[in-house]
């Protein structure tokens, strides 16, 4: 009844279509054999002592062994095929209770015609109702997340939980690994980064226009109606690499100015003069090479659009950052840093 339910949840979330239901398939036909365990303690009988004549009757037991020649046999004992071949048959077994009274074996238990299904489906050692369905029309990860939320509304009784698999689990994996991946790489250029300039605090400065370039990925992400998927986290790892470059540009300048005799201002000022065309330059070639992709021309272009629409709008938003934002925290830094040192 709950694989229905949730089956029933899952086929009204748009953009689900062919659902699924392992237990929903129509099985093999079978006879269900409940106990009524008031009327057979009335009679003194036990659930198993009943259980094992029915199995005797049906299946047989082995009564004794026969040997001849050094071999050894075992002697069943069960009912003619005749008698056993039909379900009226076997409830009109008699059992003979403690007090010497034979009873039909009808008057002691229920049959329900019921269907047993064709595949029972185990999952570390317990038994699973699986749901599948495919998606059409709409992003994977949000239909996972209607379906999520659909099912969660479900109150399940004690010993039943659930839990996303198939592609929807590896997407879930996917995206952890790739947040992963994500801190290694902002870790490993700002080491790059330390090295290059023999410093601590002007790489954190450059560093500042990867998060503030989020801003522009978000946005473009909204605009154009794509949701967050492991294509699109692969678009925000390229931009670590490639938002920075301009703002290295712009600081390494500024930092040649300042060595020369410039004053804090005037060096920021000069550099964004100086530095203005390559960073357009840069970031233009990169953001008109991203924009067939982003618009899905071309076959299979629809696949990898996300991750275009990612690095377009990071290089938006950083080229902007990098231009104005940076200038005005590094004149900000190396203002704090000439009072300590006057001090």
């Amino acid at each position: 009844e709950l694989s229905l339910l949730v089956e029933e949840k899952v086929k009204n979330i748009p953009g689900v279509v062919d659902v699924e239901n392992s237990l929903g398939e129509k099985g093999r036909p079978q006879v269900s054999l409940s106990y009524r365990r008031e009327k057979m303690y009335d009679l003194g009988l036990s659930t198993s002592y009943v259980s094992r004549l029915i199995h005797t009757a049906i299946q047989g037991s082995v009564a004794s062994r026969y040997k001849e020649k050094g071999k050894e046999y075992d002697v069943l004992v069960r009912l003619k095929k005749k008698d056993r071949s039909r379900i009226e048959d076997i409830l009109r077994l008699n059992i003979l209770t403690p007090k010497g009274v034979y009873v039909k074996l009808q008057d002691v238990v229920n049959a329900v015609y019921t269907h047993a299904p064709l595949t029972i489906k185990r999952k570390d050692q317990k038994r699973v109702a699986e749901i599948s369905f495919r998606v059409a029309g709409r992003p994977l990860g949000s239909v996972i997340s209607d379906v999520e939320r659909e099912i969660s509304k479900i109150n399940f009784p004690p010993g039943f939980q659930w839990s996303v698999g198939g592609s929807g689990e590896d997407m879930q994996k996917s995206l952890l690994w790739l947040g992963y991946a994500l801190i290694v790489a902002m870790f490993l250029v700002y080491m790059v980064m330390a090295s290059e300039f023999e410093s601590l605090r002007d790489p954190f400065i450059v560093f500042l226009t990867i998060p503030l370039s989020l801003i522009g990925v978000v946005w473009m992400l909204f605009l154009t109606g794509t949701t967050l998927s492991v294509i699109s986290m692969i678009g925000i790892i390229m931009l670590v690499g490639i938002v920075v470059n301009n703002s290295i540009v712009l600081i390494d300048y500024t930092n040649l100015l300042r060595q020369r005799g410039r004053g804090i201002f005037d060096a920021a000022k000069e550099a964004g003069k100086i530095r203005l065309r390559p960073v357009l330059m840069t970031a233009s070639t990169t953001i008109l090479a991203m924009i067939p992709l982003a618009l899905e021309i071309g076959p299979g272009a629809e696949n990898w659009a996300p991750m275009a629409r990612s690095v377009i709008g990071g290089l938006l938003a950083g080229t902007f950052i990098t231009l104005l934002v940076i200038p005005v925290i590094y004149t900000l830094f190396e203002q704090r840093k000439e009072k300590k040192s006057k001090v």
